[in-house]
């Protein structure tokens, strides 16, 4: 996921500011299964702070142990952990273990990707050789303009030295899913909370005449304040979610409107009954004749799954989880009736 990338690059230089020195511990293949799969990564400071998980918590303590020969002479390893005898996994973890040392230019380039929000391509470089130390070993972070740099050093660089021999894991990581929130109550302050914390990239519309600010609504990257004729439609793109809740049919219907002209859009969720939905699209369909069906099976109102929420909270909940499933493209079932793996 690119927020957890996001994260810890952040505590990175948090550690480097402070004169701490971190390693990056990577799951880069999986024998079996597992809590989580490959591509997972945390950071981890000398003082065993981490940020991130690479699993449900157990083999995290083992990771610090194992870190402690990359501190001393900071050469990365491969660490084996085998779950089949400690964990309900039944799985073989191969992890990367790296020291972390990120140029400025580095730190320009991932910021520069998230503002644009391109993807990001990672790839990394082991064997499968229990607690080896081999100066080979290596993840290297590739940028839309082709730039590339390693993990491990301050060098712009096409490819680890010594490749031969080795195995590479490959991952891309797309731009973190966005959600547009129209509308500035109480419930738009919930919804942004629970989406941040899932590692969305919140936004929130408010109206010129009730402007808001950034500090009215935790863990929103921007607040903008507008109105319907001028809102951005730059700010969609094909991972973007628009939520309208602004209480307001009017307003609503105006927005519906403007997002009609979308070029592309994922999900657009209506809070209400749907005798209200019904209504807003028949004046839509009124307005532009020559709206198309795609757009209509966009519009998801009333949003959210049916799990009997009643509270903002878990209104948002019920929100997100409609809103996951249409991006990951999943039925919505309990993961009981799921046949063969739970996560693919």
């Amino acid at each position: 996921m690119m927020y957890e990338f996001e994260n810890i690059i952040t505590a990175y230089q948090k550690n480097k500011q402070q004169g701490k020195p971190s390693v990056l511990a990577t799951v880069v293949a999986l024998e079996g299964a597992s809590y989580r799969k490959p591509g997972v990564r945390m950071l981890i400071d000398v003082d065993g702070k981490m940020m991130g998980a690479v699993s449900g918590g157990c083999v995290e303590k083992e990771i610090y142990r194992q870190s402690q020969s990359v501190f001393e002479v900071g050469i990365p390893k491969v660490m084996t952990y085998d779950g089949r005898f400690r964990l309900g996994c039944e799985g073989i973890l191969y992890i990367l273990i790296e020291p972390m040392e990120l140029s400025q230019n580095f730190i320009t380039a991932f910021r520069n990707s998230l503002d644009r929000r391109e993807s990001v391509h990672l790839q990394s470089y082991f064997t499968k050789k229990d607690q080896e130390l081999d100066r080979s070993y290596a993840t290297l972070v590739r940028f839309t303009n082709n730039t590339s740099y390693t993990i491990g050093d301050q060098l712009n660089t096409a490819t680890p030295q010594n490749m031969d021999g080795l195995e590479i894991f490959k991952q891309n990581l797309p731009a973190a899913l966005r959600l547009i929130i129209i509308g500035a109550e109480h419930d738009a302050v919930q919804l942004c909370s629970f989406a941040a914390l899932s590692g969305w990239e919140v936004c929130v519309i408010a109206t010129d005449s009730d402007p808001k600010e950034l500090v009215n609504f935790p863990g929103a990257k921007s607040v903008i304040n507008t109105r319907a004729e001028l809102f951005d439609m730059n700010l969609i793109d094909d991972r973007t979610a628009v939520m309208l809740m602004t209480h307001s049919y009017s307003k609503d219907l105006k927005y519906l409107l403007r997002l009609e002209q979308a070029t592309t859009i994922s999900y657009i969720g209506l809070l209400g009954p749907a005798k209200r939905r019904e209504r807003l699209l028949n004046e839509i369909m009124e307005q532009r004749p020559e709206v198309s069906e795609a757009f209509f099976d966009t519009i998801h109102g009333p949003a959210g799954i049916n799990i009997g929420a009643e509270t903002p909270q878990e209104i948002a909940i019920s929100i997100l989880s409609e809103m996951l499933s249409v991006f990951r493209q999943q039925p919505i079932m309990p993961l009981k009736n799921k046949k063969g793996r739970i996560h693919s």
